[in-house]
């Protein structure tokens, strides 16, 4: 029988790549977009606000009407802002939020019914390895994914009775539209007191993500994920040298860590 996938965010980037990849590989896949786009004609697509949990509802229906049941769910939309922490305005910090974090809750609070009448199912929640370790000048943007972290490991356990897995992945640095779709802000009422700093510091979170893996990447490692019987509860899908600090993070001192990472994005 083939899966039924729920993905959200299929505009650019990850979420273009693993539908696409997955609707070729014979799935049957739902993919959702906020802003029109195009994708590849064998995912069938929905019009979704991941932050309007009234419209989340409609589409999980509306997919589990026709279907009658959701395999996966992958949890892909989000957003993505840059600048000083104490610049960022209330309303797009709450905006990537709702984004980032409530949308993905929405969207399992919707399709977990179903997951549980069928005693089986798959929630693929797509981090970062911005929410293992905090990142200078995306403060917020760290904040969500940690968030997503945290609820996806007491999740995993909620569950556990019901045979439904919980998965994350946690990107690297990929050249994505995400360079170019995250809101800076430098500066407010004229304050330009970090100016400086996170102009230089941004310089070096570009580079990186403009020299980053291309999507297909991930895509590829999501259906290899798919196909295991018994898959791991974690993926951190970078480069060595990122999964490297991951490693690091756990072992060295907090101090060291910190020294180590502020280097890498220029501060003193």
């Amino acid at each position: 029988m083939t899966k039924v996938i729920f993905i959200t965010g299929i505009s650019s980037g990850f979420g273009k790549s693993v539908s696409a990849l997955l609707a070729r590989k014979g799935y049957t896949v739902y993919g959702t977009f906020r802003t029109p786009c195009e994708s590849d004609s064998r995912v069938n697509k929905l019009h979704l606000d991941v932050t309007d949990v009234d419209e989340v509802n409609r589409c999980i229906n509306q997919v589990l009407e026709k279907e009658g049941r959701i395999d996966v769910l992958i949890n892909n939309a989000g957003m993505h802002t840059g600048g000083p922490a104490e610049m960022i305005p209330d309303d797009l910090i709450r905006l990537q939020i709702e984004t980032n974090f409530m949308g993905a809750v929405h969207t399992v609070k919707a399709v977990l019914p179903s997951m549980r009448r069928h005693k089986k199912g798959t929630i693929i929640n797509i981090t970062s390895i911005g929410g293992l370790m905090g990142l200078p000048f995306q403060s917020y943007y760290s904040a969500t994914k940690f968030a997503l972290e945290g609820w996806s490991e007491a999740l995993r356990m909620e569950l556990r009775p019901f045979n439904i897995k919980v998965i994350v992945i946690e990107p690297g640095d990929f050249h994505t539209r995400n360079t170019v779709n995250r809101v800076n802000i430098h500066t407010v009422k004229g304050d330009n007191s970090y100016e400086a700093q996170f102009s230089k510091s941004l310089t070096v979170i570009e580079n990186d993500e403009v020299k980053g893996w291309h999507p297909d990447i991930l895509a590829s490692k999501i259906a290899a994920i798919l196909e295991k019987k018994r898959p791991s509860e974690r993926y951190v899908v970078s480069s060595l040298l990122q999964k490297l600090a991951v490693v690091l993070k756990h072992i060295l001192p907090g101090k060291w860590f910190s020294a180590i990472l502020r280097g890498h994005y220029g501060i003193k």
